[in-house]
């Protein structure tokens, strides 16, 4: 079927344009037109308000709609999550398994691989959070599961290579051996749950390591003597950052002081979410343990921060409302941006003859009116957005 979304203006993850239709045949975009130029057979929609931008991209997604992935490493799940964000308005996602066994990490990668050739089921790849990760920074990763990498874990490390992948990691736990070996798989490598010092994070960086993982959380702080972790994140510039931005993660002054040290493109955001996104339950279970949402904050029994709440759609509100960054600068840190650090922008993240269709139409309220997946609309309830 020949479709045409319409708009009053459209961002196409680099530059805003006036009126503009966009084509699509088969979920993918054919062509930019004038809306008076859609040829007669298309059948259109129009956005009559707002702004058409490219469709969201969360590049860690623990869980939702209901499930968390560790509870349950299979497709089903994954199919659960992809279906929980869309109903908020999040066209794809990187489902995200923290510290287990080898089992429940190969099990996701087993039930992932297949998702990622069907462009509607929203899953991009994998990211595998943990389990190579210090104990000094566990937060609320099980400590049991925390270990270097064994000569048996290469094979799923293996089997993660075959589709788009993160691992997050901290340096002092691996060799630059293990940094390289991982890099040869093609896998992007992110620092996270790290207590290393500057110069080791500098040394993974120049072995192939390139992210960091919700930045300032569950690293090693920066000081004046000892830049640790973040002074490494903020200083090296070919390198990209995550940050989760709820307010509640990372202090406002926080988020404007990584937006100030990155170059442009290299700060991206992610909702780090949980089980709660898109269903009405708050409360779930992790390693067991029960996880409850207390003033907007997932905490354990301790208090201890497990996830978050937000969506990726409350994050690109958060920084456009909180920190005085333009809508547009918000989408790309939420769509473009994920989507040049995860390898897939020829792609995903801009709208251009070629790349899927995936959209996000907001209001100039910042308000979404409505997402797009492979050019099928996405049915919006749990953010409060309308069914299309």
């Amino acid at each position: 079927m020949f479709t045409a979304l319409v708009a009053p203006e459209l961002f196409d993850g680099n530059e805003i344009h006036g009126p503009k239709a966009v084509l699509m045949e088969s979920g993918r975009i054919i062509g930019l037109v004038n809306p008076n130029e859609v040829p007669s057979h298309f059948q259109s929609t129009v956005c009559d308000t707002g702004m058409l931008a490219p469709g969201l991209i969360d590049l860690q997604v623990n869980g939702g709609g209901g499930v968390l992935l560790n509870n349950q490493p299979d497709t089903r799940a994954l199919q659960q999550m992809a279906s929980g964000h869309a109903s908020v308005g999040v066209s794809r996602i990187l489902p995200t398994v923290i510290s287990d066994t080898p089992e429940v990490a190969r099990k996701v990668i087993d039930a992932v691989v297949p998702m990622v050739s069907d462009p509607h089921s929203g899953v991009l790849g994998v990211h595998l959070e943990g389990p190579f990760f210090s104990t000094a920074k566990s937060g609320v990763h099980r400590l049991d599961a925390l270990r270097q990498i064994a000569n048996d874990d290469w094979s799923w490390l293996r089997a993660a290579s075959a589709v788009p992948a993160i691992v997050t990691l901290a340096p002092e736990c691996v060799t630059q051996d293990d940094i390289r070996k991982l890099v040869d798989l093609g896998l992007r490598l992110s620092a996270g749950h790290t207590d290393a010092d500057y110069e080791t994070v500098c040394s993974a960086i120049n072995a192939g390591l390139n992210g960091f993982t919700h930045l300032f959380n569950a690293m090693s702080a920066h000081n004046g003597r000892a830049p640790g972790v973040v002074g490494a994140a903020l200083t090296r510039n070919e390198t990209w950052c995550g940050l989760i931005a709820d307010g509640i993660h990372v202090h406002p002054a926080s988020i404007q002081l990584a937006l100030s040290a990155k170059p442009v493109g290299k700060v991206y955001l992610v909702s780090d979410a949980m089980a709660t996104v898109g269903t009405q339950d708050k409360r779930f279970e992790l390693y067991g343990e029960p996880i409850e949402e207390v003033n907007g904050r997932l905490q354990n029994s301790q208090g201890r921060l497990a996830g978050s709440a937000i969506s990726l759609v409350d994050a690109v509100q958060y920084v456009y409302r909180a920190q005085d960054v333009s809508l547009t600068e918000s989408i790309a840190m939420a769509s473009r941006y994920p989507a040049e650090y995860l390898r897939v922008a020829d792609q995903f993240g801009s709208i251009r003859p070629g790349y899927w269709a995936d959209f996000s139409w907001w209001g100039s309220d910042a308000s979404l009116k409505g997402a797009w997946r492979a050019g099928q609309p996405l049915e919006l309830f749990a953010n409060g957005g309308p069914s299309l």
